[in-house]
């Protein structure tokens, strides 16, 4: 049987040893497996590239951060539109056949699941591993790279928060997550950042400067405040992302971040500062617990095409691996709950979350 991997979307730490683990398990398991690397993601299957996988490629790739097939963005909405040579869905289809695959992995998040659920329609035979920083896909407790994630944010804001102290300041940190809040709110709360700005909790300007205020006004010199880039003012909750694109450089806006700072300096005097973490957050080498549940998944979604299981993604579900067909999952997130244990809990020790609550 010949095996095609690729790897697509962000990148973030555990691609590879996913990698590692199908293919041991393919090549222990499976007569006569093959192993082929997709490079650059779907790019390099819309374009027919592809590269032998041996073991020795793979052996000792487990710790390594990124991804040995390199990876792109293919926007789900362009994979149907007519292009020269036809879409990039007919491409995709034309080179699986072409290179003779029985099983296609996907490695990647709700964006890649949506294509590969595409694929899985039209006939290929494809399972998915859920990859993100964001643990936004639907049907799955936990996705690879987002502990490792967690890990590395909640570092950063304890080096941020000595100067901080330092410097008697209050400080912003900028974390990734367009759509949910669960990167921020777990690190925010690992760290006792005091505040947590999330897209799924519109946050007040109001609210936020006077809790920042009253914290100054009982003595205390300093704030730690978590802000996920995607956290949206109450102001602009009737618009789409991409109108408030447009409308927040008119106010000479960049990131939501730069203007809450310079907002928060004006109405309570406080010196404050803010750091956007970007890449640090996707980039480096996997915790422990991504490790093991990278060798898990992949192993896993090995064993299902060994099987003959294909239009799926595997999941984790109250600590068991398990998978759920791409049709169910595909175009769905998996949101932070403003009512649920998590956000209840850090608001019962007096965490903000910006909002009047």
């Amino acid at each position: 049987m010949k095996f095609g991997i690729l790897t697509s979307g962000g990148d973030c730490a555990g691609l590879n040893a996913v990698i590692r683990s199908i293919g041991l398990y393919l090549l222990r398991n499976v007569k006569n497996a093959e192993l082929i690397g997709i490079p650059d993601g779907y790019g390099g299957l819309i374009r027919g590239e592809s590269f032998p996988l041996k073991r020795e490629d793979i052996e000792g790739i487990l710790p390594l951060g990124g991804t040995i097939l390199r990876t792109s963005r293919q926007p789900f909405k362009k994979m149907t539109v007519a292009e020269e040579g036809g879409s990039r869905l007919s491409r995709m289809i034309a080179n699986y056949k072409k290179m003779g695959l029985d099983c296609l992995f996907t490695l990647g998040g709700a964006g890649t699941h949506k294509t590969a659920a595409l694929l899985s329609m039209e006939g290929c035979n494809v399972i998915g591993v859920p990859k993100t920083i964001d643990n936004d896909i639907y049907g799955t407790d936990v996705t690879f790279g987002f502990r490792t994630a967690v890990e590395v944010v909640t570092d950063a804001f304890d080096r941020i928060a000595t100067t901080a102290a330092s410097h008697s300041r209050i400080m912003l940190v900028e974390v990734m997550g367009n759509k949910a809040g669960w990167l921020t709110l777990h690190s925010g709360i690992a760290a006792g950042a005091h505040m947590i700005l999330i897209p799924e909790i519109p946050f007040s300007l109001d609210a936020v400067c006077e809790f920042l205020s009253a914290r100054l006004a009982a003595g205390e010199r300093t704030a730690m405040v978590a802000v996920a880039e995607g956290a949206v003012l109450d102001t602009e909750v009737r618009f789409k992302k991409e109108q408030r694109a447009f409308a927040r450089p008119a106010f000479g806006e960049t990131t939501v971040t730069r203007h809450l700072a310079e907002v928060i300096g004006e109405r309570t005097g406080a010196e404050t500062r803010y750091s956007v973490l970007g890449y640090l957050q996707r980039g480096g080498t996997p915790c422990a617990y991504d490790r093991l549940l990278c060798s898990r998944l992949g192993g896993f979604a090995a064993k299902l095409a060994a099987e003959g299981k294909f239009g799926v993604t595997a999941a984790v579900s109250g600590g068991n691996i398990t998978f759920n067909a791409l049709a169910d999952i595909a175009g769905k997130y998996k949101f932070v709950d403003p009512q649920g244990d998590d956000v209840q809990f850090a608001r019962s020790i007096g965490i903000s979350f910006g909002d009047r609550a």
